[in-house]
């Protein structure tokens, strides 16, 4: 079984206590700019990848999805999406992203957000996800911006009063396991350089439509500044949207 910090109590209450863990996509600083990437999801079947707290599900059935299918490792996370989910199209499955293994053609849309740098090799989840979608099908999804998860600690280095100085970016090309630390919880996550993201795509089936590192929601700078101002310094998100060839 791959780490699952999330069903972890005291991890999960923490996690829960998120801004865009209570108001959901609202509160994402970069779902302003996601959502201009989804396709059309009326008549289509959707797998979310990493669904957590069924957001995106439940935005893909409210917009006339067919089929929604939510995966998650963190059985929390499945039981408060559940909770929230009342569309019958919506179902949701326990299982690690790498493990999927969904017959051909079985989907039109794959999407996930902020999942994918908690796993190893992004080649071959693009391999499982092309073999599951349908030609000429979408694939939008959002990761931390590999500047972001670099150095490993994701903090920045403050001077003597506390405030940050800089975002340090170091052992950029050198991929692999990072311990960051998230919620006051050490977390194993995965750095991956740009080109292992842009390449694994273009070597897996895919053409690349768009590649968008978003600033913060305007909104949101208007109304948590003292959160999301240090947001316009460094990227913390890549978003990206393929298309099966």
């Amino acid at each position: 079984m791959r780490e699952n910090k999330y069903d972890d109590a005291a991890f999960f209450e923490k996690y829960s206590r998120m801004p865009r863990s209570r108001e959901g996509l609202a509160a994402a600083g970069e779902w302003h700019a996601l959502r201009k990437m989804f396709p059309d999801f009326k008549d289509r079947r959707v797998l979310d990848l990493g669904c957590g707290f069924g957001w995106h599900c439940r935005y893909a059935a409210e917009r006339g999805a067919a089929s929604v299918v939510g995966v998650d490792l963190s059985e929390r996370m499945l039981e408060e999406a559940r909770a929230r989910t009342d569309s019958p199209r919506v179902r949701y499955l326990r299982m690690p992203i790498e493990d999927i293994g969904f017959p051909d053609d079985s989907f039109d849309v794959v999407i996930s957000s902020l999942a994918f740098h908690y796993i190893e090799s992004f080649t071959d989840l693009c391999a499982k996800v092309n073999r599951c979608l349908v030609g000429g099908g979408s694939f939008v999804f959002s990761v931390e911006h590999p500047v972001f998860t670099a150095q490993g600690t994701q903090d920045w280095r403050y001077d003597a009063q506390g405030k940050p100085l800089y975002w340090p970016v170091d052992r950029y090309f050198s991929e692999g396991v990072r311990k960051a630390v998230f919620l006051g919880e050490t977390v194993t996550k995965y750095h991956k350089t740009l080109t292992t993201y842009v390449n694994g795509l273009l070597r897996n089936g895919f053409e690349l439509l768009e590649l968008v590192e978003p600033q913060p929601d305007p909104h949101l700078l208007e109304t948590c500044p003292d959160i999301m101002r240090d947001e316009l310094r460094r990227p913390m998100m890549l978003l990206v949207s393929a298309r099966k060839r």
